[in-house]
């Protein structure tokens, strides 16, 4: 019976699979354009985003609306910082607002593509993967009046130490946050070589879990170096997490645009419509701009134009935001989630 029954079920799931595969399949076998986009979504006006689902019934339009911040620290922090925007947006929708706090940029991408989460902000090199795999639509970053918010690539050490240049580094322990991460990783394949350090041959590459995990692993020695955000450097010390005279920094990249917000394709065209004006018209109170090193409003961006120098870096490393690249990223960085969390355990 055992046997029959377990049988009976894969049969049945087999057949749900199927079915499902059939219907995505009958919604974009009529796409004329979809480039580096899964197969779940369409891009015929070639603006390298998902396009809205032609047929209007899938729409949504939802009462709640799901909104997250990228896991580049403790989530707690952002829950809290992003409160008074998150009040606001409310009123501005007229929808009931939900933080979903996520532990990992794989679990912040699969919950958009399953349909859990509406809109929410990815970090700079995840976003690529969010718009291909999940759906997501960038739309705004934050910013001034006048600019986009950006961040450097910075490589710290501890100011005692005695590493003055990258090539100092060879044979050392250099802590990379996360293998999707822009700054954190995927950067550093490229711009390290010219200055006389090439990861994973001048050293082993060590993931540490995150940004956080990589600043306080060079405070506390576990690490020699780590290329991290300035962004979120900048933050932990304006927090009083770090204190700057205890690093030093001793690589600067060129700017990159910081994290992105991103809505849901299949939203409701008029609803994402208002959804964007909202975050337009919203001005950061003081607090979120302490918060957000000077950020005072959400400034507009698209993902072909402003994510061009992102895309240039992914595709020159060898990882490209398609679902090959992304499953092996991802299971890396989940195994350097753990290995963090285990290290933190032991005490070490």
């Amino acid at each position: 019976m055992n046997t029959l029954l377990s049988v009976v079920v894969r049969a049945f799931v087999a057949l749900v699979l199927g079915a499902v595969s059939m219907t995505a399949l009958a919604q974009t076998d009529d796409c004329k354009n979809r480039g580096q986009l899964d197969t779940l979504y369409c891009d015929e006006n070639k603006d390298l985003v998902a396009d809205a689902p032609k047929d209007s019934k899938r729409w949504k339009n939802p009462s709640t609306l799901v909104f997250t911040y990228t896991p580049v620290e403790d989530a707690a922090v952002y829950e809290t910082a992003f409160k008074p925007f998150l009040d606001y947006l409310g009123k501005c929708t007229g929808k009931r607002i939900v933080y979903f706090p996520v532990q990992s940029n794989a679990a912040e991408i699969e919950a958009m593509r399953a349909g859990r989460l509406h809109v929410g902000g990815f970090s700079t090199g995840p976003t690529g993967f969010a718009v291909n795999l999940a759906g997501a639509v960038p739309f705004a970053i934050k910013g001034t009046e006048k600019e986009l918010q950006g961040y450097n690539l910075i490589l710290i050490v501890k100011r005692g130490s005695p590493y003055q240049k990258l090539a100092d580094l060879k044979g050392k322990k250099v802590a990379h946050t996360s293998p999707s991460s822009n700054s954190g990783h995927l950067a550093p394949q490229v711009l390290f070589p010219p200055e006389g350090l090439v990861p994973d041959k001048d050293y082993k590459v060590l993931f540490s879990g995150g940004h956080g995990q990589t600043v306080k692993g060079v405070e506390s020695g576990d690490y020699d170096a780590g290329p991290v955000a300035s962004d979120v450097f900048n933050r932990m010390a304006s927090r009083g997490e770090i204190k700057l005279d205890d690093f030093r920094i001793i690589y600067r990249s060129p700017l990159f645009p910081t994290s992105s917000f991103a809505y849901a394709h299949d939203l409701a065209p008029d609803f994402a419509k208002k959804l964007t004006q909202c975050f337009y018209d919203y001005r950061f109170p003081p607090e979120m701009q302490k918060t957000f090193g000077g950020a005072d409003r959400f400034f507009p961006i698209t993902y072909e134009k402003d994510w061009a120098v992102v895309r240039k870096i992914a595709e020159e490393t060898g990882t490209p935001f398609n679902r090959a690249a992304y499953e092996k990223e991802s299971a890396r960085e989940e195994a350097a989630r753990k290995k963090a969390l285990e290290d933190k355990a032991k005490g070490k």
